[in-house]
């Protein structure tokens, strides 16, 4: 079983290509001008790759990891606006299903409707969502204050990080407006957060039939804030959940 991870920043899995090129038996394998990395983390078998920003690059990617590498599972995880009210900066986000936001080609087919798969919503297998939700929890009930320190919790106002699980919205636009925050809420009250890749790694799975799942570290609001110290929260606060997390994710399958 080999097990694919992907992201769109470099930030948001750099500590896990570094443990893989450190190993003497790893490979970097170029495609479509992406770097895949192939080795072990926590004693799995795995492919970490950078699938950059956007739906288009990360449909590619996950197509790549499918054919080119025969992953079993793909994992995507990076950052996400919040989009429910109740959803916080340094809550993070599991879908149990994933929409494309920005697809409306009516009046042939419903809005969110991808044409000729008459599908809106797509699911993630339940066992690997619930998998990174107990990787999760003991992240923020073990790790958070470990791996991250007093002083940087406070700037960001983390006094107690969430886990949320419900739907994700993906969309080729940065959303970053108070107006498009809330056409967005208006018209998917049921989604948690929004971002620009998960629902279009969930559509090629569904396709080739590869379970997935979609991890997301909130920071922002999805408002006229978003773009506020977006790096630093990226590399001070997300690139540990994330790392911290898919290597919990990891180790966790050594004991089942």
């Amino acid at each position: 079983m080999t097990i694919g991870i992907m992201a769109a920043l470099h930030g948001e899995i750099a500590e896990l290509i570094e443990k893989i090129t450190q190993q003497s038996q790893s490979q970097v394998r170029k495609i479509g001008m992406r770097d895949y990395y192939v080795g072990e983390l926590e004693g799995q078998s795995c492919v970490v790759v950078l699938a950059r920003c956007g739906k288009v690059a990360a449909a590619a990617t996950t197509v790549s990891l499918i054919r080119e590498f025969g992953v079993s599972e793909i994992i995507f995880s990076g950052l996400a606006g919040g989009l429910a009210k109740h959803v916080e900066v340094g809550d993070v986000v599991v879908a149990d299903r994933l929409i494309q936001h920005d697809v409306d080609s009516r009046p042939f087919f419903p809005q969110h409707e991808i044409p000729m798969l008459g599908i809106t919503e797509f699911p993630v297998q339940q066992s690997l969502h619930e998998e990174l939700q107990n990787a999760t929890r003991h992240f923020f009930e073990h790790d958070l204050t470990k791996k991250i320190s007093a002083e940087k919790l406070v700037q960001f106002g983390l006094k107690n990080p969430k886990l949320h699980v419900g739907m994700i919205a993906s969309g080729d636009q940065f959303i970053g407006s108070e107006k498009e925050l809330t056409r967005l809420q208006e018209v998917l009250p049921a989604a948690l957060a929004v971002e620009m890749e998960g629902a279009a790694v969930a559509q090629i799975c569904y396709e080739y039939d590869v379970p997935c799942a979609i991890l997301r570290t909130i920071s922002d609001r999805a408002d006229a804030t978003a773009h506020m110290d977006f790096y630093q929260f990226l590399t001070t606060i997300a690139s540990h959940y994330s790392t911290e997390i898919l290597l919990r994710f990891l180790a966790q399958r050594n004991f089942c």
